[in-house]
């Protein structure tokens, strides 16, 4: 394989900064360092947060720990900050070079790959693949074995079949991000090796207190604060805090003050708060931060409400709010596939069009296998049903407060979208209280849930592929983007570095356009068979 000397590559170089480089640095790896060529990448929502945040994404930010800063310093694709990235995390690669210290890696192979890096945290997310590492929209990427490795000793290159597309293969990394929304497991005590945070505006019973700390849990340290000392506090710096209260005010002071993966348990002591509190409701996602809370004067009480796992159960209403979008769609054919009884799938949008298309996918699935499928415009439909479990697809803090209006008793609220961490949101604590509503959130996907999925990509009973709506070459991936960005392609767009001069394309389009394209498609959809005859048509 002849290596170039340069390369092309869409670079994100600011805010709103996208530009395609004909002659990109070419890197060639060190003794502990992989040269991929990328197959296929996906363009995902998440590549739009980025380019509207940038340098303040919580995943563009410096690693502070888990990797020696020396290493770091070694690596070229590491591009914390302001430093320039190359998006791109939804990614199949083949191995093209690799250092005389890497091991279990050879050239020629070929390898998904796993982008989060949870070890290695940031500010308020952790290292990534597309983020602080240069991502896959370029034809070849350098990788660090030092960090693609984790503290358990997983490698973060999951072999793939050559059976299998390489959209199929990329693919894979957001159907798994839909898994991890469903298999998250939740912290249901109170970190016994971390801070806690105790802040009173009423008078609360210390029995009570000790109560809850026999029940779940005492954290190794506990400082007790009245709401004058909150605001010097510093943020992100307890892994629980226990309000007894019922100040907005005061709870607006104390939620930057959660660390990520923390628990903000609000005792209202028969109190109601004056109005919704402001937050940054982000959080959930990118943070995890957890919320629960009570009308009564025990802590423990709010505990109970503290959900084991985010799957969904038999017998559910469940809401998807933006069904229509790529993610969407993943999600309501995942949750009709799952063989959960009884459950019946909303899907909301506001455009008829991709709900038409939605309808073609899920209405047969549903019907197979006896389930309710229920599409809506949300613009033009009053739903006036309650929902056990509601999914936000569009990073929209508004979405939030209407989904806790609509949700039943006892309801999960999935922050699906990440909805940016520096934007504030309204929430109704008093409703979700009452309610006792869990909002849930997750960002990225373990590795586990990347061998779930890739597992049933391999043994058939999974096509990632009945995502894709568009593919595309490197020079057309700022268009596609775009296409994400303005909602104008009901479904995942792949791009194929290795094509010259390949335009954005819908399937639609293929049909009409490249017959011979066209004549490999599986009854209408993306296969291996048509990604092999569009790769030779533009190669």
């Amino acid at each position: 394989m002849e290596i170039p000397k340069k390369q092309k590559a869409v670079q994100l170089t600011g805010p709103n900064q996208l530009v395609y480089n004909t002659e990109k640095e070419m890197f060639r790896p060190n003794d502990y360092q992989i040269l991929g060529q990328i197959e296929a990448v996906g363009l995902c929502f998440s590549d739009l947060k980025l380019l509207k945040q940038f340098s303040t994404h919580p995943r563009k930010t410096a690693i502070l720990s888990g990797i020696d800063q020396s290493i770091l310093d070694e690596i070229p694709s590491y591009v914390p900050d302001e430093k320039p990235t190359v998006p791109g995390h939804e990614v199949v690669v083949r191995i093209a070079e690799v250092g005389k210290k890497v091991k279990d890696v050879k050239v020629g192979q070929r390898f998904l790959l796993q982008t989060d890096y949870r070890w290695m945290p940031t500010k308020n997310s952790n290292g990534s693949f597309g983020y602080t590492f240069e991502g896959a929209l370029q034809e070849y990427v350098i990788m660090d074995q030092r960090i693609t490795i984790d503290p358990d000793g997983n490698s973060m290159l999951l072999p793939a079949s050559d059976k299998l597309s390489a959209s199929a293969i990329a693919l894979v990394e957001p159907w798994a991000c839909v898994e991890d929304a469903y298999s998250i497991e939740e912290r249901q005590t109170l970190k016994t090796n971390g801070s806690a945070l105790v802040v009173n505006d009423v008078e609360y019973s210390k029995e009570l207190l000790n109560k809850l700390f026999d029940k779940y849990g005492k954290p190794k340290s506990v400082k007790y604060v009245s709401k004058n000392d909150v605001a010097s506090l510093a943020d992100a710096s307890f892994d629980d805090i226990i309000y007894f209260g019922s100040n907005a005010d005061t709870i607006d002071q104390i939620f930057p003050k959660l660390a990520s993966g923390s628990l903000l348990n609000v005792v209202l002591c028969g109190g109601k708060i004056e109005r919704k509190i402001k937050c940054k409701i982000g959080r959930v996602h990118y943070g995890a931060i957890r919320i629960v809370g009570t009308n009564t004067s025990d802590p423990s009480d709010s505990m109970k409400n503290i959900q084991a796992k985010g799957e969904i159960k038999q017998g559910d209403k469940i809401n998807v709010v933006g069904a229509g979008g790529p993610m969407g769609v993943m999600h309501v054919v995942r949750n009709l596939c799952q063989g959960v009884k009884d459950i019946a799938v909303y899907g909301a949008d506001l455009d008829d069009g991709r709900l038409n298309i939605l309808s073609s996918i899920a209405s047969p699935l549903a019907e197979k296998n006896n389930l309710k499928f229920i599409p809506y415009n949300s613009a033009k439909n009053n739903i006036s049903e309650k929902f056990d479990y509601i999914l936000i697809m569009a990073p929209v803090p508004k979405l939030v407060e209407l989904a806790i209006d609509s949700a039943a008793e006892n309801a999960k609220v999935n922050i699906f979208a990440g909805i940016p961490a520096t934007v504030d949101g309204q929430v109704d604590l008093n409703t979700y209280i009452n309610k006792k509503l869990y909002f849930i959130g997750t960002s990225g996907s373990t590795i586990e849930d990347m061998k779930t999925v890739l597992a049933k990509v391999e043994n058939g009973s999974l096509d990632t592929n009945i995502s894709i709506a568009a593919v595309g070459g490197l020079s057309s991936a700022i268009e596609g983007i775009n296409a994400v960005e303005n909602q104008l392609i009901p479904g995942k767009i792949v791009i194929y570095p290795s094509t010259k001069n390949l335009p954005l394309t819908r399937l639609e389009q293929i049909k009409t356009d490249m017959p011979e394209v066209a004549s490999k498609l599986n009854n209408g959809l993306w296969s291996k068979e048509a990604e092999e005859a569009l790769i030779k048509k533009f190669s």
